[in-house]
């Protein structure tokens, strides 16, 4: 179980570190910025490379609402979610941690104005999306990213081809949802960040907390009740 969890702790934090660095670093660097499709693979590639790295030790879920989906699935055990969540959030928040220690080194930073890679809605929104706007994404997309990962680490997929399947959809779900809410589908990724942020994003949390793992136990058990293979 260490092994697992330090799995854990390691794929959150590079989802976390390389996503949300990428946001924060160089998403609007002068002239040479990589925008939302950047940011938006950046989340990709950080999946598909600890998953590739670690996926095989912990199974490679990096966030709270995939190990509460693959519970609700019937594909991981009740008493391994708790310490899995832990061990995630933790990560999320050293990430955050080490990411505040760059971006706070160049003059001018501003961890509350410029809202440091924070997820929101209303006028925390990038788009300015209402709650409900950002309760129907957050739901819908964590529901189908759910699908996704239960059907490519279904017995009957093609093997070696999770990661790249998973990765690609968390790029997907960012260049749909980042304009709403910055895009969490992670309450972990959420999390570290708000600590840091430290005013409106802690006061908005709830939401990307409840939603996602909402959203996870929907897509779980759709996969798990119309999908999966009963013999």
């Amino acid at each position: 179980m260490s092994k697992r969890l330090f799995a854990e702790f390691f794929g959150t934090f590079w989802l976390v570190f390389g996503g949300c660095g990428s946001a924060v670093l160089a998403a609007a660097f002068p002239q040479l910025g990589i925008g939302f499709l950047g940011v938006a693979l950046a989340f990709g590639l950080t999946v598909v490379t600890m998953a590739y790295a670690v996926g095989h030790i912990s199974g490679g879920h990096f966030n709270p609402a995939i190990t509460v989906g693959l519970f609700a699935g019937g594909r991981f055990a009740a008493k391994d979610v708790i310490p899995y969540v832990i061990a995630q959030v933790i990560g999320g928040i050293a990430a955050a941690a080490v990411l505040y220690l760059i971006a706070s080194g160049k003059a001018g930073f501003d961890v509350t104005g410029g809202g440091f890679a924070s997820n929101g809605y209303g006028e925390h929104s990038p788009g300015g999306y209402s709650l409900q706007s950002a309760i129907v994404i957050e739901l819908v997309l964590t529901a189908f990213f759910l699908i996704v990962i239960h059907g490519v680490t279904d017995k009957r997929a093609p093997a070696g081809f999770a990661p790249l399947a998973i990765g690609l959809t968390l790029t997907l779900i960012h260049l749909i949802s980042i304009p709403v809410t910055n895009t969490s589908v992670n309450p972990a990724r959420s999390t570290g960040v708000a600590i840091f942020q430290g005013t409106w994003a802690l006061q908005q949390l709830w939401v990307f907390w409840l939603v996602p793992l909402v959203g996870g136990v929907i897509g779980g058990l759709i996969y798990r009740c119309l999908l999966e293979d009963k013999k």
